[in-house]
């Protein structure tokens, strides 16, 4: 299979995953507008929140990693440039998830 292919059907794949996880995300976020601090930090401390906030963090990176990087093989010509800035997305999209998931899974009450 090409590469080309590979990240199509990643692509596809990782929005088809995101649909559910934006809906569950969306909802829990609109209730989160008359809730106080403890009460957030409660919800995510939850193990299924975690779990779910976590996979929703990694298919969110994920995917918009993909997309930008098909933005950069469509407009920058220079190839050092091109393979720098897919590098730095991909470090990007690694470490943020990452340190994100070690605070939501370090919340305490």
């Amino acid at each position: 299979m090409r590469v080309v292919t590979k990240k199509w059907l990643f692509l596809k794949i990782s929005s088809a995953i995101l649909i559910p996880l934006m809906i569950w995300f969306i909802i829990n976020f609109a209730s989160f507008y008359d809730k106080n601090y403890s009460e957030i930090v409660s919800f995510l401390s939850t193990q299924p929140s975690k779990l779910l906030f976590s996979l929703f963090l990694i298919f969110s990176y994920f995917f918009s990693s993909l997309s930008i990087s098909e933005v950069f093989e469509d407009y920058i010509e220079d190839e050092k440039l091109k393979n720098a800035a897919n590098k730095a997305l991909n470090i990007f999209a690694i470490i943020f998830p990452l340190i994100t998931i070690i605070i939501i899974f370090n919340l305490r009450i």
